[in-house]
């Protein structure tokens, strides 16, 4: 399965199976503020998933080592 589609299929296709889509599956204003972030482009390499280096809770940052890493 292609990458992209393994990401949709544990997004936006889980939240439709859900019934949450009005909720999660999407960055969008008024959905739940979950997501996480990677360094490198998870649609060339889906293992970049396995290194997440940003994790946003509820609109809350958790995790973030992106902070004071910033390429001048």
């Amino acid at each position: 399965m292609p990458s992209l589609d393994v990401i949709r299929a544990i997004t936006t296709n889980a939240a439709e199976m859900l019934g949450w889509q009005d909720r999660i599956g999407a960055i969008e204003p008024g959905k739940f503020a979950d997501l996480i972030a990677v360094a490198g482009d998870p649609i060339a390499d889906i293992r970049e998933l396995e290194r997440v280096r940003f994790v946003m809770n509820d609109g809350c940052t958790i995790r973030n080592d992106f902070q004071g890493n910033q390429s001048k």
